[in-house]
């Protein structure tokens, strides 16, 4: 996975991923899905925040894609290394969790 990159406090940054099978590649239609992302500091295992996705777009959803907005409360913590899961829970109340784990740096603001 590529490392992502963030500052702290921002409000405006936005990570997208696209959902997709291992064993076909097909992409997971996530309408009438809930998608988290649950964030926390790199080798701990306090979850710090869960951001649901923001994504809308019927096209979007059914493309496997989710969008998460981290608001300033989000990134209000500490400089360094992090990780984030990304969770969905279906309608029927099944529950999958992605394998690989997104890698983000998160550096102080000026």
């Amino acid at each position: 996975m590529t490392q992502l990159y963030l500052v702290q406090g921002d409000n405006g940054s936005q990570v997208k991923v696209t959902i997709t099978r291992d064993d076909t590649g097909a992409a997971v239609n996530l309408t009438n899905c809930t998608v988290t992302m649950k964030f926390k500091k790199k080798n701990t295992s306090n979850v710090l925040t869960s951001i649901n996705s923001s994504t809308t777009l019927a096209a979007d959803l059914e493309a496997g894609i989710a969008l998460f907005q981290f608001n300033s409360a989000a990134l209000d913590i500490t400089a360094g290394d992090y990780v984030a899961e990304v969770q969905l829970t279906f309608v029927d109340g099944v529950i999958e969790t992605a394998f690989e784990e997104l890698e983000f740096t998160l550096r102080e603001d000026y």
